[in-house]
């Protein structure tokens, strides 16, 4: 199972997160849930989005399936975090 690119056809990308919600509902019926992977996905820094991402994420705009990938999350009651800690300015 792989995540689509930004370019693939709606129904490739349909069938990619009815398989992931099928997947995911497998999972061990835990307190924490933690699923990793590359979605190929541009999680923005959009007000409407940060209940669900936080303070920090990488991209400025989400796309197509940065917005899928924070809809599934909220679907299932879980966050999305494309960076954990903030980037420091280190000098060299």
């Amino acid at each position: 199972m792989f995540p689509p690119s930004e370019e693939k056809s709606e129904m490739l990308k349909v069938c990619f997160y009815k398989e992931l919600e099928e997947e995911f509902e497998l999972f061990a019926k835990y307190h924490t849930k933690i699923l990793l992977g590359d979605f190929n996905a541009q999680v923005g820094r959009e007000y409407i989005l940060k209940p669900m991402i936080g303070q920090e994420s990488f991209h400025k705009f989400s796309n197509d399936n940065g917005i899928r990938i924070v809809y599934f999350a909220t679907s299932k009651n879980v966050v999305v975090k494309s960076r954990m800690f903030r980037h420091w300015n280190i000098p060299k």
